[in-house]
């Protein structure tokens, strides 16, 4: 066995002994001495701690339907360009695209509304989601903020918002209609998951014991990836019931509307034979978004952003249009 009084000191000991060494004899410095700070422990709360809209909006405000006591809340950002008007999915809230609007602002004007029922909005009957009703609010809404003469509009509609962007499309009654962006929702899938949807809406939690818990919840349950969006989006959202009559037909409607349309989804699964065939003869722009889940906006934020931007930059909507370099303009694009 050896004598200890052999082995190497530890740097530790080295340390300790620094007082004793000889007179000009430098000693190296410890191993340790140099570790880097362990970075603070971020505790659940303030993980999930939701942000505010004005991290991302410009602003918030109610728009007030004369004659009636509908009141919506929408949320405002940027200042020229079209205006990319936005419905977000049941359950959801217009800050589900508070990420992406941050971007869009850039180039566009983006206004996303809390649909009946939903976010911040107030109406004389908040149970009421059949398409015609929530087709007339968006139209008493655009009706209200704009007059008769309506800015050039691009309308994206996220899962149920999509099915109202496209029959209000295709009501053909709105002047200022100039693209149509759909947003993981086909008539095919759509109807098949209606099977599923009261199954899975009565499994989720309806309580929690802290805004950070829901938020927690949304982000380890799988419907939001991305933990930025989902501390904007959350605490404003509630639940809801789906309607067969949101999507029969959605196919045949979308293909209808005479505005530039482009469909963004999260898998090729989702396409049903009547959007293959229309895709096939280039009747609209469709863009598979990789490794996202349903809520895209929400998800890849900044992507999402730029196929918007992209969109509007290459069928050159509005009067000026929107400059994004890289992006060919087709001759035939009208403003």
């Amino acid at each position: 066995m050896e004598n200890s009084s052999n082995l190497t000191s530890l740097p530790e000991e080295d340390s300790r002994n620094a007082e004793t060494a000889p007179h000009g004899v430098t000693k190296l410095p410890s191993a340790f001495s140099s570790k880097p700070d362990r970075p603070p422990i971020q505790t659940s709360s303030q993980k999930y701690a939701p942000l505010d809209w004005s991290d991302y909006f410009d602003q918030e405000d109610d728009v007030c339907i004369p004659d009636s006591e509908n009141v919506f809340h929408i949320y405002k950002a940027g200042t020229e360009g079209p205006v990319v008007f936005c419905l977000h999915g049941g359950g959801y809230s217009g800050l589900s695209f508070a990420l992406s609007a941050s971007k869009i602002k850039e180039k566009a004007r983006v206004v996303a509304l809390d649909l009946r029922g939903h976010g911040k909005s107030s109406t004389d009957n908040d149970v009421d989601l059949s398409i015609e009703t929530l087709c007339n609010d968006v139209l008493a809404v655009l009706k209200t903020m704009y007059g008769d003469a309506p800015p050039a509009i691009v309308i994206i509609g996220h899962s149920m918002g999509g099915a109202v962007a496209v029959h209000l499309a295709a009501k053909k009654v709105l002047p200022g209609l100039s693209g149509l962006v759909v947003v993981d929702v086909v008539e095919g899938t759509a109807l098949a998951s209606l099977i599923h949807m009261q199954k899975i809406l009565s499994s989720r939690m309806q309580h929690f014991s802290t805004i950070e818990k829901a938020i927690e919840w949304s982000l380890k349950g799988g419907s939001l990836r991305n933990i930025d969006s989902a501390r904007v989006s959350i605490p404003g959202t509630l639940t809801y019931d789906g309607s067969r009559k949101w999507y029969e037909g959605l196919s045949e409607k979308f293909l209808s509307c005479p505005a530039p349309k482009l469909l963004l989804l999260a898998g090729t699964d989702r396409l049903d034979r009547t959007l293959t065939i229309g895709q096939m003869q280039g009747k609209f722009q469709m863009v598979v978004v990789r490794h996202t889940g349903h809520a895209i906006q929400e998800d890849v934020p900044d992507e999402f952003a730029s196929l918007i931007l992209n969109f509007i930059s290459r069928n050159r909507i509005g009067p000026n249009g929107i400059e994004i370099p890289g992006i060919r303009r087709p001759s035939s694009a009208k403003p």
